[in-house]
């Protein structure tokens, strides 16, 4: 068999190969792309695409948004559930507040913000009183007792289900939007909105169900059982939630921060988070159980202590950021990208708001010089030079706030390189801070050094000024009329100069010039 498989081979005509030498002659031959017989597969193209990713979520979380509120509305009827919603969003603008404040120094994109506190508002919300139900039922059937099963339900398998719902969503962006999931406070943060969308969902269906209540028994007032239910959750323990699913965000956050090779401590130190969630919770749905004053010793034995030691450890984790900028930044300014000052004013928060003020200040004080004359009276700008004028101060100060993002980030990608964090695109990263802080250079460092001044944390040694120095008369902010004080080093925003190369000394527009 194997001879007359040989013969067969030898008896098939040779199938003649291109030669190399052909090329030119080969590409001439290939027709245009409209008259393609064999066309390239786009295999995971679609998945791959950021609109197609962009648009299943927010279908995803629209579709679940509207089937949560037909089942809270259905269960509370229509004014119950209007009386609900309109009670219920007042603590969300505080509880989201307080989560951004704590997360100023080194902000996450709204988007993720917004992701959070829908997931948990809609998709966590969804799945939470689905499974509870579903599940309360079943111990119901199965003991026959629906008293017990209320009571089971409520203190093991809900913190359960709602606590893994709501760490969903920590999860996605720890996963899928890993740069911007840095430590605690990131953790903190991501978890608190997530857990504060749930609870406003929440609240909408216990107050409302606590508004039918009072219609049935007539009561109104601040005896009524709509204002009790509104003063335990959204007065006295509007944290409550937040509280539970941050315990989970402190273990993201912790695993975030621990080196690519600790795999274990990356995967136990979430599940541990997880697991004190779910146990807090359910302390805090049993309370019931310790006696008529269970719900009070708990909230003050347990639930208070916890939120101030929470509270403390994220301010902690803040001021640990501030730390890490005033350590890592001296680095760059030694090698002439930032100026002495810009670390110490940089690691200060208080620092950083006066510099965008007082470059909002300058640049519109400076757009309005040709209003003012020493020799008299001018006439009165119109409404449109004011405009301009506060506009162009306004562009200032957001370049020095982008300075700030830009700053913070690259400290933190530092940190991170040092931890041994940092993705192999380390060095491509860093560049590309660096040629960001360099367009914004002109605007930034001056304000920054003179709010490292003003704040005590850089003695000058001249008498104070608004500037150290006088801004340079090309700088003005393309979108009013005036060149741009980078556009020699911009090569993406209108810019007349090349962008980064390969490293941050192969582009003259970024080389740094070293202080005289």
């Amino acid at each position: 068999m194997s001879d007359g498989s040989v013969q067969q081979r030898q008896s098939q005509p040779a199938v003649p190969l291109l030669q190399e030498q052909r090329v030119g002659e080969i590409l001439a031959a290939v027709p245009e792309r409209r008259h393609w017989r064999y066309r390239p597969r786009r295999v995971g193209r679609v998945w791959r695409s950021r609109t197609f990713r962009v648009v299943t979520v927010f279908t995803v979380l629209a579709l679940c948004g509207l089937a949560i509120l037909a089942l809270v509305r259905d269960q509370t009827g229509t004014q119950g559930f209007l009386v609900g919603l309109g009670l219920a969003v007042l603590p969300v603008p505080l509880l989201t507040a307080a989560f951004r404040w704590l997360d100023r120094v080194d902000p996450g994109p709204w988007r993720n913000v917004l992701f959070a506190f829908a997931w948990g508002a809609f998709a966590a919300a969804l799945v939470a009183i689905l499974a509870n139900s579903f599940a309360t039922r079943w111990i119901a059937t199965a003991t026959a007792d629906p008293t017990n099963a209320d009571t089971l339900g409520a203190t093991v398998i809900a913190p359960v289900v709602e606590e893994s719902a709501k760490a969903a969503a920590v999860l996605l962006i720890f996963l899928f939007r890993r740069r911007d999931f840095h430590g605690i406070v990131d953790g903190v943060v991501i978890a608190g909105i997530t857990a504060s969308g749930f609870a406003f969902t929440e609240n909408i269906l216990y107050l409302g169900n606590a508004f039918g209540e009072d219609q049935q028994i007539g009561t109104t007032g601040v005896v009524s059982v709509t204002a009790a239910t509104f003063f335990v959750r959204a007065v006295m323990s509007p944290f409550a939630h937040p509280l539970f699913t941050v315990l989970t965000g402190i273990g993201f956050g912790l695993a975030a921060a621990a080196p690519r090779r600790a795999r274990v401590r990356r995967i136990a130190l979430p599940l541990l988070g997880l697991v004190l969630a779910m146990g807090m919770h359910a302390l805090w749905n049993g309370s019931a159980v310790f006696g008529p004053y269970g719900f009070y010793a708990v909230y003050g034995v347990f639930m208070v202590p916890v939120f101030g030691l929470v509270t403390w450890l994220v301010i902690w984790s803040r001021q640990r950021e501030l730390r890490t900028l005033a350590a890592e930044l001296p680095a760059y300014a030694a090698a002439g990208w930032l100026t002495p000052a810009e670390p110490l004013a940089l690691a200060s928060m208080r620092a950083r708001g006066l510099a965008r003020d007082a470059a909002r200040r300058q640049y519109a004080v400076a757009a309005r010089g040709s209003w003012q004359s020493p020799y008299g009276p001018v006439p009165a700008p119109s409404t449109q030079a004011k405009a301009a004028a506060k506009a162009h101060g306004q562009a200032a100060a957001q370049a020095v706030a982008e300075y700030e993002s830009f700053a913070t980030s690259l400290a933190s990608l530092r940190l991170q390189a040092r931890r041994g964090t940092a993705g192999p695109d380390f060095a491509a990263r860093e560049l590309e801070l660096l040629h960001h802080l360099w367009q914004r250079r002109d605007v930034a460092a001056p304000a920054l050094t003179y709010a490292a001044q003003a704040t005590g944390r850089l003695r000058p040694s001249y008498p104070p000024s608004p500037y150290p120095q006088p801004f340079p008369p090309h700088a003005r902010h393309p979108q009013h009329g005036h060149p741009t004080p980078y556009a020699q080093y911009d090569g993406h925003r209108g810019g007349h100069g090349p962008g980064p190369g390969p490293g941050p000394f192969d582009n003259p527009y970024l080389v740094p010039q070293q202080p005289q």
